[in-house]
C-alpha cells in the first residue's frame, strides 16, 4: 500500500490530456492527480473518465473526482472503482457524512478531503477523523471565493492551521496546502511552501512541473 502520508509534491494532470501523464510522471512529482473536476470542461468529462489509466507510472495515482450533487460525480465514482487508484481526492468535502458516502461507494480506496468552503472548514475535524480519510488539502483558491476574502497568507493562518491542528487531533497524516497560482514568480512557489512547513504542513499542490523543484526544496530537511 502506498504511503501517503510521504507525498510532498503531487501535480495535477488534466485527465482528458493523456498525451500528459508520461511527461507529468517524469516531473519530479512524486504524485500524480488525474483531474475530473476543475482542468477538465463539462463536455469532455465521459473522454477524461475513459482516458483514466495507471499503467503510465510507479508513482501514486491520485484522481480528483467532481463533487456530490453535481451531474458527473456518480460516474466518476464508478470510473475510480474500476480504475482502483492509489487515493481518490474529494472536492468541496463539507461533511463527515458526505466523505462515509463517497468511501462507501469506492471501497477501501483511501481519500483525500480537499476543504474548499466555510462549511468545510467548520467541519474539518470530522472530516478528518473519518476512517477512511487519510488526508486534508487545501483548496484555498475556491474557499477565499467562497468567503469574499483575499488569498493572502496572514488572512488565510487560521484556516491553514485549523487544518494542521484537525489533521492532528485525528491522528492522520498532516494536511497537504492549496496552489500557487503565480507561474511566472521562479520564489512564489518555494516561500508559499516554506510558509505551509512553518505552520505543520507537509505538503503543497502543485499545478505545473516548474512549481515541483521549489516545492520540494522548502519541505526538504535542514542542515540542522
Amino acid at each position: 500500500m502506498v504511503d501517503l502520508s510521504a507525498i510532498r509534491t503531487p501535480l495535477f494532470v488534466p485527465a482528458n490530456r493523456p498525451e500528459r501523464f508520461a511527461k507529468a510522471a517524469a516531473s519530479g512529482a512524486d504524485a500524480i492527480i488525474l483531474d475530473l473536476e476543475d482542468a477538465v470542461a463539462a463536455d469532455a468529462k465521459d473522454a477524461a473518465r475513459a482516458a483514466l489509466r495507471r499503467d503510465f507510472t510507479d508513482l501514486p495515482i491520485i484522481v480528483r473526482i467532481n463533487a456530490a450533487g453535481t451531474s458527473a460525480h456518480q460516474a466518476d465514482l464508478a470510473a475510480v472503482a474500476a480504475l482502483r487508484p492509489d487515493a481518490v481526492m474529494l472536492p468541496k468535502a463539507e461533511s463527515a457524512a458526505g466523505c462515509q458516502t463517497v468511501a462507501g461507494a469506492i471501497g477501501d480506496i483511501p481519500l483525500i478531503a480537499l476543504i474548499e468552503s466555510a462549511q468545510g472548514l467548520a467541519h474539518a475535524r470530522a472530516i478528518a477523523a473519518v476512517p477512511d480519510v487519510a488526508r486534508l488539502a487545501f483548496g484555498s483558491v475556491d474557499f477565499c471565493a467562497d468567503l469574499g476574502c483575499e488569498h493572502g497568507r496572514e488572512v488565510l493562518l487560521p484556516a491553514r492551521f485549523e487544518l494542521v491542528l484537525a489533521s492532528r487531533l485525528a491522528g492522520i497524516a498532516p494536511p497537504i496546502d492549496g496552489v500557487t497560482v503565480q507561474l511566472d514568480d521562479p520564489t512564489a512557489s518555494h516561500d508559499d511552501a516554506a510558509h505551509a512547513r512553518a505552520l505543520g504542513m507537509t505538503g503543497k499542490l502543485c499545478i505545473h512541473p516548474r512549481q515541483i523543484a521549489d516545492v520540494r526544496r522548502a519541505f526538504a530537511p535542514t542542515a540542522q
